[in-house]
This record gives structure tokens, sequence and C-alpha cells, in this order.
């Protein structure tokens, strides 16, 4: 085998397959041991080299690697328990720690990014890996890219998501309420009302709800449902809801200047508007109200034609003060 130091950039392929192997779902696991028996263990010099040197970066920045070679310091002789300890690292710990360290740079993504949209603002985001995301107004979301998995948290609002299909990457989204996971599908996700919804456009998308709100959702355990191109269902405090039929162009219709409701609570539809509208639509206080629900596709340039035909669907009044407000009150 080559005695000179391999190539950083065969290192670090080397470096992604052994992280798989470790860190991956099993699918990529299975894979990326494939990928190292057929090409690297019985391949060229350099490969080999590559790899050994990969698997030692990927043991020396394993902290329990680490506790079980280096005894604990001694209250006698501090800096000698150091000396020992970055002696057992030896070559691999300290090209760990230039490079930034085997296991730890592994697992830290290799893209970020913190959107925010204001009052009546959408915005469009492709993603290095393909994806394609569109935010609806007032919404704020947290987006990594690690090299075993894509994920987003979506803090408020709603999102549509284009997800560029990758197996070794699976594409999940997280709230307070629940989260999703996918491989290449269209769907949207939205948190209103202490309440996250999900919809589906094209592909099957895994849904968890979480067991208290804001808690971390386990979605290493089997989904409880499977949506598919059609199907939507929200999760809150209690759990998930029961699967809705929706129709597949509806999802994300926001981004194509249209708001679609599908037997949505009343107080929803109307947040859904303040989100374009200067004055904000205002929901009367009689409990009724918040047990109404609605049904309906409407442009989102005239929210006035809205108003005028609420009456007609719903038992409601609407009515206007002299300063311009609007309140919707229970006929």
């Amino acid at each position: 085998m080559a005695s000179s130091e391999p190539p950083r950039k065969l290192v670090e392929a080397a470096l992604l397959l052994v992280g798989r192997i470790h860190k991956g779902n099993s699918e990529a696991a299975l894979a990326a041991e494939q990928e190292l028996a057929a090409h690297w263990r019985t391949g060229s010099p350099e490969c080999q080299a590559a790899l050994e040197t990969a698997e030692r970066l990927w043991a020396s920045t394993d902290g329990s690697h680490l506790q079980a070679n280096v005894p604990p310091p001694s209250r006698q002789d501090p800096r000698r328990a150091r000396r020992n300890a970055l002696g057992l690292l030896g070559l691999g710990g300290l090209t760990a720690v230039l490079w930034g360290g085997g296991r730890w740079a592994w697992q830290q993504p290799v893209f970020e990014q913190e959107l925010q949209t204001a009052h009546a603002q959408q915005r469009d985001l492709s993603l290095p890996d393909g994806s394609e995301l569109s935010l609806a107004p007032n919404t704020q979301t947290r987006i990594a890219i690690y090299r075993d998995r894509r994920e987003v948290q979506l803090l408020r609002g709603e999102m549509r998501f284009r997800v560029a299909p990758d197996a070794d990457r699976p594409f999940s989204v997280t709230t307070d309420w629940g989260g999703v996971r996918v491989l290449g599908t269209v769907f949207s996700v939205s948190v209103r009302e202490q309440q996250m919804r999900v919809a589906v456009a094209e592909g099957r998308v895994a849904v968890w709800p979480a067991e208290l709100p804001g808690a971390a959702v386990d979605m290493q355990a089997a989904p409880p449902v499977t949506l598919t191109a059609g199907d939507a269902i929200a999760a809150d405090q209690r759990g998930l809801g029961p699967r809705l039929q929706v129709p597949a162009d509806s999802v994300g219709a926001w981004r194509s200047g249209w708001l679609v409701f599908h037997n949505t609570p009343l107080d929803q539809v109307l947040d859904q508007w303040n989100d374009y509208l200067a004055r904000p639509l205002r929901l009367g206080s009689h409990p009724q109200l918040r047990q109404l629900r609605l049904s309906g596709s409407f442009p989102l340039r005239q929210p006035q034609a809205f108003l005028t035909g609420l009456p007609d669907m719903l038992p409601v009044r609407v009515l206007r003060n002299g300063a311009g407000d609007v309140s919707v009150e229970l006929r």
C-alpha cells in the first residue's frame, strides 16, 4: 500500500460511505457497504489508503472510543493525561482536528438557511439538492441538508414542497404538532391555530403526530398513517385527525393566486385571508362561529367577493364599522 498520504477528495468520498454505514438508514448503509467492498477494500492502493484513513478518522472522533482508551486524568499530573490522550489519537486524531473531525464533520449540515416571509409576501427557494420550496406569507422556517438526510423545521405559516428524489437522504418536515417524511414528492405543510395540516399532490408522505406539543417526533418508528396523492390530514394536541380527500391540484394553490378550503374551520379561513389583507378580518365572539366550516376556492385578488358571498354559504353577517374594520358575526 502506498505510504504517501491519500488525496483529500478520496478520503472525503470514503468518509461519506463510512458515515452512511454507521448513521444512514438500512438501505443507504447496505449500498455503502457494497460500494466499499466492490471498489475500495480491493481497489487501488490509493483507494485502500483513503478508506483506511476515513475509518481511522471516524473511529478517532467517537467519544465512546476515547472514553474506553483514555484513563481518567490524574489530579497530580493533568498534563500527562492530556498527552496520553493525544498520543492515543495518533495521526488519525490530529488529522481529524485539522480536517474538522471525521465523525463531527460528517454530521454537520452541508447547507443551512433560515427564512421568514412578511405579511402578504410569498417566496420560492431552490435547494442545492434540486428540491423546490415555496413559502406562504407570515411563514418562518429553518432548513438543513446533511449528508444522510434533509430536514425542514416549520415554525409557523405554510410551505409547499417539491422534493427531489434521493433514497440516501430522506426529506423530513417537523412542526410542534408532528412530522412528515418523504423521499420524493409534492406536498404542503401548514402550522396554524395550534394545528399541523399535511396535504399531498404527488407521491407518498408518512406522517407522525407529536406526543406532546413541541416534543421531538420519533420518525424511526413505523408511521401511523401514510398519505398518497389527494390525501390530507391534520394533527394537534389530540393526535391525528381523520384522513380527508382533497383535489391534488389544490395543494399549495396560493402559489397560483387562490385560497382553497376543504371543510376548514371559519377561524382558520379568516386567518389565511389575513395573511394577505392590510386590514385583518375579525371573527365575532359567539362560540358557534368556531364550529362553522367552509369549502370552496376563492381568488386572492378578490377578497370583497369572498366577503359578499360568505353569508350565502354560512349563517353569518359581515359587518363593517366606520374605520373600515370588518367583522364576521353569527346571524
